[in-house]
């Protein structure tokens, strides 16, 4: 049975609009303009005003993904998940099912026009080819006006990263969640020379949500450690993952307290095993609402999907090819070979990478990161108590957190990762440092494309120019001009979401990081998240 989504006031319109052979959208009658997802508040000119009103069927496909994977969900595989901008409001894009069309006829720019399906009470808006030519559509490249620094002083400065540490990783470890949790924390208060008493701040992402994504959140955390803080913070609506550890600078710098520890903790391949046999249950249940309505009726319930069919407009745009996502993949598992804490550490070939099996184009196997479980934590303290822990404190130059674009995966940036090219231009605002001073780089890479994202968002190479610049990957691998990811990113060490590129940039600036090493690691670039939200650090020895 396909997922339905819930029928509320402001969505009843868009979804039944079909029983009339009618594709509504909310409109401004005040100022005309169409939107869309529906809300209520029309952002050009604020009025709250709006009007659901028919608009023209045709549109031009300008990402896509066939999915392979069965998400269980009661669509028959494959399936086309495509984003679909409307001719007559080209900023006006709908997620949906491509039917009636041929997997090989399943192409960026695809004329399609809106057919319905229907189910209960809901038409599914979804499309057909139309017969009409290919377009290009009207889709823009991202530009990231930044904001000026609104003064000189850096609160970046008033911290540093004292402490880190890990737990136990592995896939299915099947110890709970806060257990790996404390074994994280105890171990980076250990590292900074700090004793549990001396921790006066608690900071975690996301907080306490379940699926095997957190250990429970502060809640959790305080019940375990009993720090009794004097500020804490948990929660996910912050620039990525590591925007736990900004909150903390933050924190720091305004006195609110000396030693702030940030955790971050996964279990989702327990989690997983324990769905199987019924000792977990998953979340919801019902009909979707929200931001998922948007999505899960067409079979986009999961990020591979959804970043997946920005990669094939970015592809097609650019006129590259799954060879620079390959390369990326097959670097981190490179990187994964020299870190004996790494979840996979067989070597791995182009080869290898092009035999795997597809998930959702333009993304197979190996270009998926790992589920794991695991949890990393970091102190992050007062700069001037740095010189009385064990090794001193890795130092934060800059931090990017603007948003400078929708925060939406299909309405805004779709030729890249959305909410990344904000946060790079926000880091370089606020930093002397240049690309050229960064000796290696943890970039995010939940998928191998969200590293080309960063890659040119952070001005490493122009836009659309990552296959070239990459090349046969000897410039991203240890000893290249820019080493990536040497522990082997999510792709190969294991998802742990964010925190693990901290964790690794700290190691590599200690020189601790043995045979995967950088020479005379002094800089470090840093991105966390991606999407909605992110987040990026740019870190000194």
């Amino acid at each position: 049975m396909r997922p339905l989504p819930a029928l509320t006031p402001e969505t009843h319109d868009f979804w039944t609009g079909g029983e009339h052979d009618e594709l509504r959208i909310p409109r401004c009658a005040d100022c005309g303009l169409w939107l869309h997802p529906s809300q209520t508040v029309c952002p050009e000119c604020h009025a709250a005003n709006l009007e659901y009103s028919p608009i023209g069927k045709g549109g031009v496909v300008v990402g896509l993904s066939v999915n392979h994977q069965p998400w269980g969900n009661g669509l028959e595989l494959p399936y086309v998940v495509a984003i679909v901008e409307l001719d007559d409001a080209p900023a006006v894009r709908l997620t949906t099912n491509l039917v009636n069309v041929d997997l090989v006829d399943a192409r960026v720019g695809l004329s399609v026009r809106a057919v319905f399906e229907h189910h209960d009470d809901v038409w599914l808006p979804m499309f057909e080819p139309s017969g009409r030519p290919d377009q290009p559509g009207h889709v823009e490249l991202p530009a990231a006006e930044v904001r000026a620094p609104v003064s000189t002083d850096r609160f970046e400065h008033r911290s540093a990263l004292t402490g880190i540490g890990m737990s136990q990783v592995g896939r299915r470890l099947m110890r709970p969640a806060a257990a790996l949790a404390v074994e994280a924390s105890l171990a980076a208060v250990a590292d900074a020379g700090l004793e549990l008493s001396d921790i006066d701040g608690l900071s975690t992402y996301p907080g306490m949500l379940g699926m095997g994504m957190s250990e429970g959140g502060i809640p959790t955390l305080e019940e375990s450690l009993r720090i009794r803080p004097t500020w804490f913070n948990g929660g996910m609506e912050i620039p990525g993952q590591g925007g736990a550890v900004v909150a903390a600078m933050l924190a720091v710098s305004a006195g609110l307290c000396r030693h702030v520890l940030c955790v971050r903790t996964v279990w989702e391949a327990t989690f997983a095993a324990l769905l199987k046999t019924g000792q977990a249950q998953p979340m919801g249940g019902g009909r979707a609402s929200g931001d998922q309505q948007w999505r899960v009726p067409y079979g986009a319930v999961s990020a591979a999907t959804f970043i997946g069919m920005i990669a094939a407009q970015y592809l097609d745009r650019f006129g590259a090819d799954r060879e620079v996502l390959g390369r990326i993949a097959v670097n981190a598992r490179a990187g994964a070979v020299r870190n004996p804490g790494a979840v996979y550490r067989d070597p791995m070939s182009m080869d290898d990478y092009f035999g795997a099996r597809l998930v959702s184009t333009p993304f197979g196997l190996y270009d998926c990161d790992v589920p794991c479980d695991g949890a990393v934590a970091i102190v992050v303290s007062a700069a001037e108590t740095a010189g009385d822990c064990r090794h001193g404190g890795v130092r934060v130059e800059a931090v990017g957190t603007q948003i400078t674009e929708r925060v939406s995966w299909d309405q805004g940036t779709i030729t890249h990762e959305p909410q990344v090219f904000g946060p790079a231009a926000h880091l370089w605002s606020r930093s002397a440092l240049s690309r050229a001073d960064v000796d290696v780089a943890l970039l995010y890479d939940g998928f191998t494309f969200n590293c080309v994202s960063w890659l040119e968002a952070l001005g490493f190479c122009g836009i659309g120019e990552a296959a070239d610049w990459i090349g046969d990957g000897s410039r991203i691998a240890l000893g290249g001009e820019l080493p990536l990811n040497p522990h082997g990113g999510q792709l190969s060490a294991g998802r742990l979401h964010g925190f693990g590129f901290l964790h690794e940039a700290v190691t590599q600036l200690r020189g601790d990081a043995g045979e995967r090493q950088v020479n005379d690691a002094e800089v470090a670039v840093v991105s966390t998240g991606g999407g909605t939200p992110g987040g990026c650090f740019l870190l000194t020895k």
